[in-house]
């Protein structure tokens, strides 16, 4: 299980930097239109966003707008499923396990402490037990689920942000919970209304072609481009920075500023259904 979650680093290093990938791109391969500029803002202090994903780092995919939400007033909660206990790699000569745990909760706490955020880390195994079988699994697969129907109820937000369906790298854990926020997104007619984003990188943007196919989303999909700031760039930077465990730290603010200057994070809006149908083909 280490090897299959290390080999799970690498593809979340290419998802990072897929966050900027935009100015390698040729012209032709750009999208039609330019990013939208961070508009000026008044009050958004009564709203709130909840971010949900899988693994302490996975923040980093969105890591600049949550800075800039935060930073424009919003309440911005992370929600974190797993504890990250099968986060090994070859540099860190850690081993799998509680003291892994340990070591990653508290670089998650910084990491939230630097954009901002309030954090929720909650106390799933990676992978969800995925290795002890139908027994183990699906126990801890439906408390996730309770746990996060609960949640929801309880902090209400406006806005809430997770995996889609490719899951940023088609990663069990990502999916899973991707899938998991839906649920509970669709599970009622909520009295507080929200509205539900996918992360999502634009398959033109990706070279190559299996992982064009592992983890692209269309761009007509990605409708909502929310620029960010050089101050969130920074905060970004300063949470990736506190994942000592997950990533070399040697060169990343260069390669990060060499990818960064388009300043944009994609998502597709979950878009419900208008109309009633009684045929497949209307």
């Amino acid at each position: 299980m280490p090897f299959q979650k290390n080999a799970s680093r690498k593809i979340l290093w290419l998802l990072i930097a897929a966050l900027t990938w935009l100015p390698q791109c040729t012209p032709a391969e750009a999208p039609q239109e330019e990013a939208p500029v961070p508009s000026a803002v008044t009050d958004l202090s009564s709203k709130v966003l909840m971010a949900v994903f899988a693994h302490p780092d996975d923040e980093s995919t969105v890591a600049p707008i949550l800075a800039r939400y935060a930073r424009e007033g919003v309440k911005v909660y992370v929600v974190i499923a797993t504890d990250g206990r099968l986060g090994v790699n070859d540099f860190s000569g850690l081993e799998a396990g509680d003291g892994l745990v340990a070591i990653r909760k508290a670089e998650m706490q910084c990491a939230a402490d630097k954009l901002g955020v309030e954090l929720i880390h909650l106390d799933y195994h990676d992978q969800f037990r995925a290795a002890e079988g139908y027994d183990g699994h699906m126990p801890h697969v439906r408390a996730f689920l309770k746990e996060m129907f609960e949640l929801v109820e309880k902090i209400q937000p406006d806005v809430l942000l997770t995996w889609g369906p490719d899951g940023g790298s088609n990663h069990m854990d990502h999916r899973l919970t991707g899938a998991t926020v839906t649920n509970v997104f669709l599970n009622r007619d909520w009295e507080k209304p929200s509205t539900l984003y996918y992360y999502g990188t634009p398959s033109n943007l990706i070279e190559d072609e299996e992982s064009r196919l592992l983890r692209g989303v269309d761009p007509q999909y990605l409708t909502t481009k929310i620029s960010y700031t050089d101050e969130d760039f920074e905060a970004a930077f300063a949470a990736i920075s506190c994942h000592k465990s997950q990533f070399q730290l040697e060169g990343l603010r260069e390669r990060m500023e060499e990818r960064a200057q388009d300043k944009v994070v994609y998502l597709r809006k979950f878009v419900g259904p208008s109309d009633v149908s009684e045929s497949l083909f209307d």
